[in-house]
């Protein structure tokens, strides 16, 4: 695509409907991973072009465990984009991180067992490191937006992925806190992964909703819970995406843009030639 998108936006279908969205078309790509959740709005918001994606599919009908991650990140790689923002709901594994609050995680524990983790594989082999898997560049300007425009924030914790797309029991819910989780959900893995194979910086701006299930003074979490909290917080998203937009660098300066420079340990010639061509985004390096 010849034009330049300064930022993904991964969340619900709502995220995009910013009274200054302008010049709006809608791609309906295909990858060679098979469909993204749904078509990529794509927008001029502050003089930049964003593209959004509903996480979930158009009316929210793909369960966390059932949304094509490899489609949705290789569609917004296709498209040029360097920086992605997730936005999503969470439950607070921590009495400090309280319902209504938005918290920019710095790590992430995958708990999940039935999804595709990676592009690689059919005969290419990489290894991408994911030591720090959230951009720090990129969350911090994104606390920074938040806070400018006055949701409370907390910097930091890790994020545990569950399966779902069921609620958590009590059980796991204390032993997920004995662990030192921080926020509980069920889309940031693979997704933050991927992103990292795919050379793009990641930060996600996960909504409190609730307890989960672990506090004893406190309601357990509740689907209307989740659809109340982030029905209120959409124009703190909305908000903080417009500022972000302002104070974004052009250039990447972390080394997100650079993760998979040694980690492909196949021999060239070694690599089927089906597994290049679907992977041929990856393989075709752009100069650093």
């Amino acid at each position: 695509m010849s034009e330049s998108i300064a930022l993904g936006v991964i969340g619900g279908s709502g995220l995009y409907a910013i009274s200054d969205l302008k010049d709006v078309i809608f791609q309906d790509l295909d990858t060679p991973f098979g469909k993204p959740s749904a078509p990529l709005a794509i927008g001029t918001l502050e003089g930049k072009r964003v593209a959004f994606l509903a996480r979930h599919g158009v009316g929210h009908s793909i369960s966390p465990s059932e949304i094509n991650y490899r489609a949705n990140i290789y569609a917004m790689k296709a498209l040029g984009v360097k920086r992605i923002v997730s936005v999503s709901a969470c439950g607070s594994l921590r009495e400090d991180y309280a319902p209504g609050h938005i918290i920019i995680p710095d790590q992430v524990f995958d708990f999940t067992h039935k999804r595709e983790r990676s592009f690689f594989g059919g005969g290419l082999v990489a290894h991408v490191g994911v030591a720090d898997p959230y951009c720090p560049d990129l969350s911090q300007l994104l606390q920074q937006a938040l806070n400018q425009v006055g949701a409370t924030t907390h910097f930091g914790g890790t994020y545990i992925t569950i399966e779902g797309p069921r609620f958590s029991t009590r059980a796991e819910s204390n032993a997920f806190r004995a662990w030192g989780m921080s926020v509980i959900g069920m889309t940031a893995a693979p997704e933050i992964f991927l992103a990292r194979e795919a050379e793009i910086c990641y930060a996600t701006m996960a909504h409190v909703t609730d307890y989960d299930v672990w506090h004893l003074t406190e309601e357990p979490v509740t689907l209307e819970m989740v659809i109340r909290t982030m029905s209120q917080n959409t124009k703190l998203a909305q908000d903080a995406i417009k500022l972000l937009l302002r104070i974004l660098p052009v250039d990447q300066h972390c080394q997100c843009s650079s993760a998979m420079e040694n980690a492909i340990i196949t021999h060239p010639d070694a690599v089927p030639g089906e597994t290049r061509r679907q992977l041929n985004l990856f393989l075709d390096r752009d100069p650093k």
